[in-house]
């Protein structure tokens, strides 16, 4: 058994989740906020990489003007190295936080518990697998890039939450998925469409994941 993996991104038609070099963009608006400020709300725990801690510096936790009296979720970063900034809002009190590292990591310490799984890189399967011990049953997954690859790679994902903003980006922009990408059309993963409705000024798609068919 493991956690149910919900990711959520918003991205520019062309599939941009940020500008050229990495800088960062506001894609969703007022109303797409409000929808993820309720699906952080909905689940056991928030996963982010260690890049969008260092380059954005987000506390992971529900706003209140959009759900009040919510209960944060625990927030998990992905830090196969462990160099996490000792000043990172995310180490606050605000909700309890998970650093997800690797065997081969240094020690620190750290406001957060930390859980060592694999070498040289996280073993996702074997976070999920902690996850579940602690009775996290859902776990959502904002991104960057590198980190959405992984768990559909790893064919961890469930469902797929994307907040499509109308506007283009082009270039070499990152896009929502990283990585190497198909070269053949059996290595492509498969969703299948749950909803498509207008959400404020974009275009909200949810899709569930389905490895077998790929």
């Amino acid at each position: 058994m493991r956690p149910r993996v919900i990711v959520n991104a918003a991205m520019s038609v062309d599939g941009k989740i940020a500008l050229v070099g990495g800088r960062r963009i506001k894609i969703s608006d007022e109303e797409d906020f409000r929808r993820v400020h309720h699906l952080r709300a909905s689940v056991d725990a928030i996963l982010v990489g260690i890049n969008t801690i260092i380059k954005d510096d987000p506390k992971l936790t529900v706003k209140e003007k959009f759900v009040p009296d919510a209960k944060n979720p625990v927030r998990i970063v992905l830090d196969s190295k462990l160099r996490i900034p000792e000043n990172a809002r995310v180490l606050n009190d605000m909700a309890p936080t998970i650093i997800a590292t690797t065997k081969d990591a240094p020690p620190r310490d750290l406001n957060a518990e930390i859980i060592r799984c694999g070498y040289n890189l996280v073993d996702l399967h074997c976070l999920m697998e902690e996850l579940w011990k602690r009775e996290i049953g859902s776990v959502m997954v904002e991104g960057g890039s590198t980190v959405i690859s992984s768990f559909l790679r790893e064919g961890l994902v469930d469902e797929l939450n994307v907040f499509v903003g109308s506007m283009i980006i082009g270039g070499d922009a990152p896009t929502l998925v990283s990585g190497k990408g198909a070269r053949f059309a059996e290595e492509t993963i498969k969703l299948k469409l749950l909803e498509c409705k207008p959400l404020g000024y974009g275009v909200l798609l949810r899709y569930g994941v389905n490895y077998e068919s790929g």
